[in-house]
C-alpha cells in the first residue's frame, strides 16, 4: 500500500470511532426480529407451542363430540316426545318450538359439561392460563347457560317460524335475522352482558388514561369513558376493546394489561384497538360473518332435509320445521362452521393486521408493540409455517407482529437503533 493511500486508511479508520462522525450501520430488521424472538426460552416456546397445537385439535374433537350428543338426542327421540307432550296438553305451536330449543339447549350443554370442564378449565389450568377455582368457573358456565336458553331459543323460535312461513327460501330471511341479532348483541353487550361475568371500573386518572384520551380524541373515537375490568379474576391473559355501537360505544382494557406491561406496551395494545374502531371493522365483519352465514344456512337448507328424508322416520322427524329436527339442522351447521373455519380465521386476521398498523401509528411505539407480541406467546404459537397461520390463526402471529413492528420502526423513526430486550418470563407453573 502506498503512503497516500496508507494516510487516507488510517485517518478514515480513526474518523469512524470518533462519535457522531461514523454514519450508524442500517437498521437490520431481521436481527432486531430476532433479538425480540430470542426472549422466549425453549422450554417456554415448547410449552406454547404445545398448546397452541393442541388447541388446534379442540375444534374438531368439540364438533365431534356435539355430532355425537345429537346423535343420541336424536336416537332417544326426546325433542319428538317434548314436541307430542306439549300438543297432547293442548300448547300453542310456538310454545312447543320454544320448549324444545330450551330443552336442546340445556341438555345439550349439560351432556357436553365433561368436555367443556377438561378443554375450558382444566387444560387452561395445566398450562397456567386459569386463575379460577373450579366452582368459579361453573358459576361462570351456569351464567353462559342462562343467556344461551334465552337468545338461543328466541333465535330458534324465530328461525323456525320463517322456516314454516318460507320453506324454499328460508335461509335468505334467516340471514337477515342473524345479522339483526349480531347487531343487538354487540349493542347490549358492553353494557349489559359483561358485567354479569366482570367488575367495570373508570380507569383512574394519570398518564395511561392521559395517553388513551390522547389518541382517541386524535382519532375521532368517544372518550368520556374509558373501563377497567377485572379479568384477572379468570385469567392472566391481557385484553382490551372498544367495544358497542351507537349509545353503548366504551373504551375498554383489563387489570392485566394495565398491571403486566409497560406505558408503550398499554399505549400499542390501545391504539390497536382504537383502530379496529376508526377503520369500522365491528359493521363489516358483521356483513362480512352475516354473508357468510347466509352461505351456511343455503347450503343446509339443501342438506339437512335430505338427512330428515333418510333417518327422519326413525328419529320421529317429520321435516325441517318440525322443531324435533334441531338436531340435524345443528349437526349438518357444526361441521359447515368447522369447514369454514380458515375462512373466518383470515377474515378476522386480516381486522387484526390493519389494526396493527392503525395502532403503530397512532402509538408509534414499536418495541413496545413487539413486546406486548411476545407477551401473548403464553398461549399464541409464536412462529408457526406459513400453512399453519392461514390455516389456525385469528390474528398474525406473533413473529408475524414483531416483524411487522421492526419494519414501521426502520421506517417511521429516524436513525432507529436496535434494542437487546430482556428475557421473557417463565410461565406459571
Amino acid at each position: 500500500m502506498s503512503i497516500p493511500k496508507l494516510v487516507i486508511f488510517v485517518a478514515a479508520a480513526l474518523l469512524s470511532a470518533v462519535p457522531g462522525l461514523a454514519h450508524a450501520a442500517p437498521f437490520d430488521v431481521d436481527h432486531a426480529t430476532q433479538l425480540w424472538l430470542a426472549t422466549l426460552s425453549a422450554p417456554a416456546k415448547a410449552r406454547s407451542d404445545a398448546y397452541f397445537e393442541g388447541s388446534e385439535w379442540l375444534n374438531l374433537w368439540g364438533t365431534l363430540i356435539s355430532l355425537a350428543i345429537y346423535w343420541l338426542l336424536l336416537r332417544t327421540r326426546l325433542l319428538p316426545r317434548v314436541r307430542d307432550g306439549m300438543h297432547r296438553r293442548g300448547w300453542r305451536p310456538w310454545l312447543g318450538l320454544l320448549a324444545c330449543a330450551l330443552v336442546f339447549i340445556v341438555i345439550g350443554t349439560v351432556l357436553s359439561l365433561p368436555w367443556s370442564i377438561y378443554s375450558g378449565y382444566w387444560r387452561e389450568r395445566q398450562y397456567g392460563l386459569m386463575n379460577q377455582t373450579l366452582l368459579a368457573w361453573l358459576g361462570d358456565q351456569v351464567i353462559g347457560l342462562a343467556l344461551s336458553a334465552v337468545f338461543g331459543s328466541v333465535l330458534l323460535l324465530v328461525i323456525y317460524a320463517v322456516i314454516r312461513k318460507y320453506p324454499k327460501r328460508w335461509w335468505l330471511i334467516g340471514t337477515g335475522v342473524v345479522g339483526v341479532a349480531l347487531t343487538f348483541l354487540m349493542l347490549i353487550t358492553p353494557v349489559f352482558i359483561v358485567p354479569l361475568f366482570n367488575t367495570s371500573s373508570e380507569l383512574p386518572d394519570g398518564p395511561v388514561r392521559e395517553r388513551v384520551v390522547a389518541m382517541a380524541k386524535a382519532n375521532g373515537v368517544p372518550s368520556d369513558h374509558i373501563y377497567l375490568v377485572d379479568s384477572s379474576r379468570q385469567s392472566d391473559r391481557i385484553s382490551a376493546n372498544v367495544s358497542g355501537i351507537g349509545p353503548t360505544i366504551r373504551i375498554s382494557l383489563n387489570d392485566n394489561l394495565l398491571n403486566r406491561t409497560s406505558a408503550a406496551e398499554t399505549a400499542a395494545v390501545m391504539g390497536h384497538e382504537l383502530g379496529h374502531y376508526v377503520l369500522g371493522h365491528v359493521w363489516r365483519t358483521t356483513i362480512v360473518l352475516t354473508v357468510l352465514v347466509g352461505l351456511l344456512l343455503w347450503l343446509a337448507s339443501r342438506i339437512t332435509p335430505a338427512l330428515i328424508r333418510y333417518g327422519g322416520e326413525r328419529w320421529g322427524v317429520r321435516g325441517l320445521a318440525d322443531p324435533a329436527s334441531l338436531p340435524v339442522l345443528a349437526g349438518v351447521l357444526s361441521v359447515l362452521l368447522l369447514l369454514a373455519t380458515p375462512i373466518t380465521n383470515t377474515l378476522v386476521r386480516v381486522d387484526e393486521s390493519e389494526a396493527d398498523v392503525f395502532g403503530l401509528d397512532a402509538a408509534r411505539e414499536p418495541d413496545g408493540f413487539a413486546a406486548a407480541a411476545m407477551k401473548l406467546s403464553a398461549y399464541r404459537k409464536i412462529e408457526p409455517g406459513p400453512i399453519e397461520e392461514m390455516l389456525f390463526f385469528d390474528h398474525p402471529s406473533g413473529k408475524t407482529r414483531v416483524r411487522m413492528a421492526m419494519q414501521w420502526k426502520k421506517d417511521h423513526l429516524p436513525n432507529a437503533v436496535e434494542v437487546v430486550p430482556p428475557p421473557m418470563p417463565e410461565p406459571k407453573p
